[in-house]
C-alpha cells in the first residue's frame, strides 16, 4: 500500500503545489490542504496546531520550506511524521528524487596540512590563534614553515605550544637543520627530506614527506624510497606539483607515474602552487585537484592561505575532500551532493518563468511588494502592477517610496541582491541573503524589517 502525504499549503501557492505535484506523478497518494492563509512561508507550527483539523488519513505531512516552528512538536501533538519541503515549490520533484537523499558528509580519506609560511616573524600566540582557525576550517595537520636565511628561534617554543593544545604539527623547511630542531621539538612530520638529507629521519621518529632531489629527478625519489622501505620506516612521498606554465602538466605526469610504481605508498600533493599562483576562484581548482588526488589515491594536501583570493582555501579543499570522498564510494560523478563549491552559479537559479510569475502577480490582492527573478531578469510586483527591468535605477520611479525611507532602503537591499543573482545565475529569494556556498563565513539571515523603521514612523512591505 503507498504512502498517503498531506501537503499544507496557502492560497497563493495552493495552484501551482497541484499542478507539480500532478507533473511528477508520485509514487505515493497525496492530498492538498490549503490552510487559510494567503503567504504559505508565514505558516508556523502553532498556526498548523490550531488550524489543522484533519490529516486526511495521512502517513507523513510536508509543510512549507520556510514553516516557521518545532516540527518536533508539532509530530507529537498530530501524532504523525512531519518534513519540511523546499523553500520553492519548484524544487518538489528534486526533492522527493535522489537528491533529497541527504548524504553523509563526515568521512574523508585525504589529510589537510594548513602551513603558516612566514611563522619565524610571528608570534607564539598568533600561530596558535591561525592554527585554531585553520583546525576550524578543516586541517588536520598545522604545518610551520621557515624561511630561508631567517633565524628562528621561537621554532621549538611555538611547536610545543601547538602540541600542548592538541595539534597535530608538521616542520617545513629545505634546511635539514631545521628540520631536525623540529623533530626534536615534537613535530610529527618533517617536509621536505631528499636522498642527500634523508639522515635527518634517523635522528628522530617524525614521519618525513620526500621530494626529488633535483626538481624533476625521480630517480632519486626512487632511492629514497627504497632506502626509507628498506628500514620499515613510514614516510609521505610529494612529487611537487608545479604551477601553470612551469610544468604543471608534467608535474601531474609524475605524480601519476609514482603512483603506478608504487600503487601503496602515501602520498602528498602541494596544491597551493596553483591556487596561490593562479588569479581564478580556488573553489573550482580545489574542486579539479582533489579530484586528482582522489583518483590517485592521494591522502595528504599542502594548502596555503597567503593570497586573499585564497583565502577560503583550506575551508574549500576539505569541503571538496567530503564531496569527492562520497562520490568516489558511490561510483558517482561529483553532482549533486553538495553545492558549497558552487559560490558564483547554481544549477537551477530561476525556478520560475516570466509566465508563472505574471501569473502568480496576477493573483496578488494586497499592497506588498514581492520581488522575483527569471531568465529574463528582475521582477517586482504588488496588486498595482509589475514592473521588470535588468537594472533596478529604472525601478525605482515607479514604486512610489521617496518619502519612505525605510522601504526604500529596504527595497534597494532587495533589488540590488536580485539583480547580483540574476546577473549571475543564483537563486533569489526575498528576504534572505544570497548563499555564496562556502566562499563566505556568513550564514544566511532573514531580513529583519523592524531594523529599517525610522523613529516615530510606522513602516510597511507596501505602498
Amino acid at each position: 500500500m503507498s504512502e498517503h502525504v498531506l501537503f499544507l499549503t496557502g492560497k497563493l501557492a495552493e495552484k501551482q503545489l497541484r499542478n507539480i505535484l500532478d507533473k511528477m506523478q508520485p509514487n505515493f497518494t497525496y492530498t492538498v490542504h490549503q490552510l487559510g492563509l494567503k503567504v504559505a512561508a508565514l505558516m508556523t507550527t502553532d498556526m498548523i496546531a490550531r488550524r489543522l483539523s484533519d490529516t486526511f488519513g495521512a502517513d507523513r505531512v510536508i509543510v512549507p520550506g520556510r514553516c516557521r516552528g518545532n516540527l518536533d512538536v508539532l509530530s507529537k501533538t498530530l501524532g504523525l511524521p512531519i518534513d519540511r519541503g523546499p523553500e520553492e515549490l519548484k524544487d518538489l520533484p528534486q526533492y522527493f528524487g535522489k537528491a533529497a537523499q541527504k548524504p553523509d558528509l563526515s568521512r574523508y580519506s585525504l589529510k589537510i596540512f594548513a602551513e603558516i609560511v612566514d611563522a619565524p616573524n610571528v608570534s607564539v600566540e598568533e600561530v596558535v590563534k591561525r592554527a585554531h582557525y585553520y583546525k576550524k576550517n578543516g586541517a588536520d595537520v598545522i604545518d610551520i614553515g621557515c624561511l630561508p636565511s631567517t633565524d628562528f628561534p621561537k621554532m621549538e617554543a611555538i611547536i610545543q605550544a601547538l602540541k600542548r593544545e592538541g595539534f597535530m604539527v608538521s616542520i617545513d623547511s629545505l634546511e635539514p637543520e631545521d628540520l631536525l630542531r623540529g623533530a626534536k621539538a615534537g613535530a610529527d612530520y618533517m617536509l621536505s627530506l631528499h636522498e642527500g638529507s634523508l639522515w635527518v629521519a634517523d635522528e628522530v621518529t617524525a614521519i618525513p614527506i620526500l621530494i626529488p632531489e633535483k626538481h624533476e629527478d625521480l630517480s632519486s625519489l626512487d632511492r629514497a624510497i627504497k632506502r626509507m622501505q628498506a628500514k620499515k620506516r613510514a614516510f609521505i612521498v610529494d612529487p611537487i606539483l608545479d604551477p601553470l606554465h612551469f610544468g604543471f602538466t608534467q608535474s601531474i605526469v609524475r605524480y601519476h607515474e609514482v603512483r603506478k610504481n608504487y600503487p601503496d605508498i602515501e602520498m602528498m600533493m602541494g596544491v597551493g602552487n596553483i591556487t596561490e599562483l593562479t588569479h581564478a576562484d580556488t573553489a573550482g581548482m580545489n574542486a579539479l585537484l582533489l579530484g586528482i588526488c582522489s583518483e590517485l589515491d592521494i591522502n595528504n594536501i599542502l594548502a596555503t592561505e597567503v593570497s586573499q583570493h585564497a583565502c577560503r582555501a583550506i575551508k574549500e579543499a576539505d569541503l571538496a575532500r567530503r564531496i569527492l570522498f562520497t562520490a568516489k564510494e558511490h561510483d558517482t560523478l561529483p553532482k549533486h551532493i553538495d553545492s558549497g563549491l558552487m559560490a558564483l552559479h547554481e544549477t537551477s537559479p530561476f525556478p520560475y518563468s516570466l509566465d508563472e510569475i505574471k501569473e502568480l502577480a496576477g493573483q496578488i490582492s494586497d499592497p506588498s511588494y514581492r520581488i522575483q527573478t527569471s531568465a529574463e531578469g528582475v521582477h517586482i510586483f504588488n496588486r498595482e502592477g509589475m514592473h521588470s527591468a535588468t537594472d533596478p535605477f529604472e525601478l525605482f520611479p515607479k514604486l512610489h517610496v521617496e518619502t519612505d525611507g525605510g522601504h526604500a532602503f529596504y527595497l534597494g537591499v532587495e533589488l540590488a541582491r536580485a539583480e547580483i543573482a540574476w546577473q549571475l545565475g543564483k537563486r533569489f529569494t526575498q528576504d534572505q541573503a544570497l548563499n555564496w556556498g562556502c566562499a563566505t563565513d556568513n550564514e544566511e539571515q532573514t531580513v529583519d524589517l523592524h531594523s529599517f523603521k525610522p523613529a516615530g514612523t510606522t513602516l510597511q512591505k507596501s505602498k
